[in-house]
C-alpha cells in the first residue's frame, strides 16, 4: 500500500512530486493507464494516481513492482532512498542526519527507553498510545522512521554511545509483559557492544541531576556539539554554547549518579528475570 507522509513539509513534498512525475512518465511511455498499472502491480487506480500526484509516499514494494512492470531498468527502483527520507517528518530527518554525523552520542531517558534502543514492538506500542491517536498508517511510518535511525550503530568508524536509562523505563510494562521482556533482552544485547555503554539510574537515588527531563548530546565530526530535547509538543535542537554547557554538566552528573555499565547490565538482567 502507499502511505500518506506524516508531517509532510515542502522539502519532502517536492521529492514526492518528482517521484510521481518519473513514474507517470514511465507509465505513459509504456502505454498503460493508471488503472492498468495498478492492476499489474496490485494497487488501486486511486493509489497510483495519488503517488503520481505526489500526495502519497510509495512503499518499496510499489516502486519495485512499478520498475519491473514498466521496464524502467532500475530508474524507479533507484528512487527508494529519496522516498524513504521524504516519508519521515522533518524533525526525524534532521535528527537522523545529525546522528549519522556524530562521533559520540550521550543521552538520558527518563520516561521510556531511548529511541535508538527500542525494539519494533516497543516503538509500535509507544506510538499506539499517543493521544490524540495516530492512524495505523502513521504508526507504521513512524516505527519505520525510528528503526531507520538505528542504522547509526553500524556506522564506520563506529561512534561511541552513552545511554542513561531511568530505572522506571525498565519496569514500566509498556506494550505488555512479552514486549517488555524482548525490550530488556535487546538492551542487554546492545549494551554488550564495545562502543555502547548503558547505565541505569536507580529510583532510590537521593540526588538526581536529571529532574528537568530527558536530554541528548551529539558530538559531531567537525568538533561541534548539538543538543536535543523533546517534551510534549516541543522538539528542539540546541546549538548555543552556553546551553550546551549546561546540558553537558547535567549529563556528566547524571552519569556519575547512575550505576556503572557493568552494574547496569546486571541490573537489567535482574529486572528481566522479574518480568
Amino acid at each position: 500500500m502507499s502511505v500518506e507522509p506524516y508531517g509532510a513539509d515542502e522539502e519532502s513534498a517536492a521529492v514526492l512530486r518528482t517521484v510521481g512525475r518519473v513514474i507517470k512518465m514511465c507509465r505513459e511511455r509504456a502505454g498503460l493507464t493508471q488503472a492498468a498499472l495498478g492492476t499489474q502491480i496490485g494497487y488501486s487506480e486511486e493509489q497510483v494516481s495519488s503517488v503520481e500526484r505526489g500526495r502519497r509516499a510509495p512503499m518499496e514494494e510499489f516502486l519495485d513492482a512499478a520498475d519491473r512492470v514498466l521496464e524502467a531498468n532500475g530508474l524507479i527502483g533507484a528512487l527508494k532512498g529519496d522516498v524513504e527520507k521524504a516519508r519521515f517528518p522533518k524533525k526525524v530527518r534532521d535528527l537522523a542526519q545529525l546522528e549519522a554525523q556524530a562521533v559520540e552520542l550521550c543521552a538520558y531517558a527518563n520516561h521510556v527507553v531511548h529511541g535508538l534502543l527500542q525494539t519494533p514492538e516497543y516503538a509500535r506500542a509507544l506510538y499506539g498510545m499517543r493521544r490524540p491517536p495516530y492512524s495505523d498508517e502513521q504508526v507504521d511510518e513512524l516505527v519505520v522512521a525510528r528503526l531507520a535511525r538505528q542504522r547509526v550503530f553500524d556506522e564506520q568508524p563506529a561512534p561511541v554511545f552513552s545511554f542513561v536509562q531511568e530505572e522506571v523505563t525498565l519496569r514500566r510494562p509498556l506494550g505488555g509483559r512479552m514486549v517488555m521482556r524482548k525490550q530488556l533482552e535487546h538492551l542487554l544485547e546492545v549494551g554488550r557492544r564495545r562502543n555502547v555503554e548503558i547505565q541505569v539510574l536507580p529510583t532510590q537515588r537521593e540526588d538526581h541531576a536529571g529532574l528537568a527531563g530527558a536530554l541528548q548530546l551529539l558530538r559531531l565530526k567537525d568538533g561541534h556539539t548539538v543538543g536535543h530535547v523533546e517534551v510534549q509538543l516541543l522538539n528542539r535542537l540546541i546549538s548555543d554554547p552556553k546551553e550546551i554547557q549546561v546540558l553537558e554538566i547535567r549529563h556528566g552528573i547524571i552519569r556519575a549518579q547512575a550505576l556503572t555499565p557493568r552494574e547496569s547490565l546486571a541490573f537489567i538482567e535482574k529486572v528481566l528475570g522479574e518480568t
